[in-house]
């Protein structure tokens, strides 16, 4: 691996990607804004060749280089091949906080000459989906003010990101909330014994043992779990070979209160016991469990 960290930042306008880039510019990177995706390799040349004065970097690439976005792919595929640490942050927020905050702020979106600005950040999402589907990690910041990103960008980057673990997060839902957009991976388990249909089990959670123990039971589950789990561990090296350090495993069931959750603790529990390597943070979310 080289000695030169790269991060390349992209996403929407108007969702944080200014305010990232001084964060990292704060924390010692060597910041370069609006950069066409072209010039990238050249630019790691140049970094790499400066006799160990600049050890990491960060670009934003956006939709100002729409023209170059078709390759970046493999850009970036191939710069990794070479040995070059590059992660990849992507920045959005809704089309509501975005309509908003441009409204406030009364500039131009760069797609909504002549048109609404929610027909510019539509247009925005769909010619940014190259990038986005390579994403190390989706930060979604409608909720984030500026001085709470800036914390955020600066305590991940400062502490964590140093330690060079991947951190891997089970998230549970249910599909009658929406897929999460976060996810790496997404599994679907509505397949499994569905605890809601018991009366005595209806009212409670995957968190409870009874719950636990319906699901559980059944031979298809058991099958399905073994095999879940030599995926997902074969998977892991895989992502941290590609450089990824975030890893969202998203498993879904109707409601997201029984299946998903009862899934989601014994995948935990799993890599707990038998991923012993290292250099992997592990943490559970259920995110619709008070929903329903």
């Amino acid at each position: 691996m080289r000695n030169l960290r790269v991060v390349l930042i992209s996403g929407l306008s108007g969702s944080g990607k200014t305010t990232a880039i001084k964060a990292l510019e704060d924390l010692g990177f060597y910041c370069v804004d609006n950069l066409p995706i072209v010039l990238f390799p050249k630019f790691i040349e140049l970094c790499s060749q400066s006799a160990g004065r600049i050890t990491k970097a960060a670009l934003v690439v956006d939709i100002r280089g729409k023209e170059f976005l078709e390759g970046s792919r493999q850009i970036i595929q191939q710069l990794r091949e070479e040995g070059y640490l590059i992660e990849i942050l992507f920045f959005e927020s809704s089309d509501e906080i975005l309509v908003r905050r441009y409204s406030e702020t009364r500039r131009q979106h760069p797609l909504a000459i002549g048109k609404p600005v929610l027909e510019g950040i539509q247009s925005e999402r769909e010619g940014l989906r190259i990038i986005r589907d390579m994403a190390d990690k989706v930060i979604d910041t409608s909720e984030f003010n500026v001085h709470e990103l800036q914390d955020a960008i600066r305590k991940y980057f400062s502490k964590e990101s140093r330690q060079r673990k991947m951190t891997i997060t089970l998230l549970s839902f249910g599909y009658s909330y929406g897929i999460p957009h976060e996810a790496d991976l997404l599994m679907d388990v509505r397949f499994l014994p569905n605890p809601y249909f018991l009366d005595e089990l209806k009212r409670l959670t995957g968190e409870d043992l009874q719950v636990a123990e319906y699901v559980l039971k059944w031979n298809e589950t058991q099958e399905f779990l073994s095999r879940f789990w030599k995926l997902v561990e074969f998977l892991i090296p895989l992502y941290k070979k590609e450089g990824k350090i975030y890893l969202t495993i998203a498993i879904g069931c109707t409601g997201g209160r029984h299946r998903s959750i009862v899934v989601a603790n014994a995948m935990e529990a799993y890599l707990r016991k038998n991923f012993n390597r290292g250099d992997v943070i592990l943490r559970t979310t259920h995110r619709d469990i008070g929903k329903g």
